[in-house]
């Protein structure tokens, strides 16, 4: 049940990463369209930073439970020999 929730969870962090990245691109050209060329072309590369360092985290955070996991099957399967 675990795995099937962490496997949810790890799809809905590639669709919050890929609406953050639609919203930041509509928003940068909506400024775009208005005339603020220099605002919208920020906006637009600061919402794909902005997706990439959160996604990351929350990546990187999965990827530490997954290896602690694996290592204390190890130290398991060494403390059963």
């Amino acid at each position: 049940m675990r795995d099937k929730v962490i496997n949810s969870l790890n799809m809905l962090i590639w669709v919050l990463a890929g609406l953050i990245v639609l919203g930041s691109i509509g928003a940068g050209i909506a400024a775009m369209a208005q005339g603020m060329a220099l605002y919208g072309l920020a906006v637009m590369i600061g919402g794909i930073i902005y997706a990439i360092i959160l996604c990351g985290m929350i990546f990187l955070f999965l990827d530490i439970r997954d290896n602690t996991r694996r290592t204390a099957e190890a130290v398991e399967a060494l403390n059963k020999r």
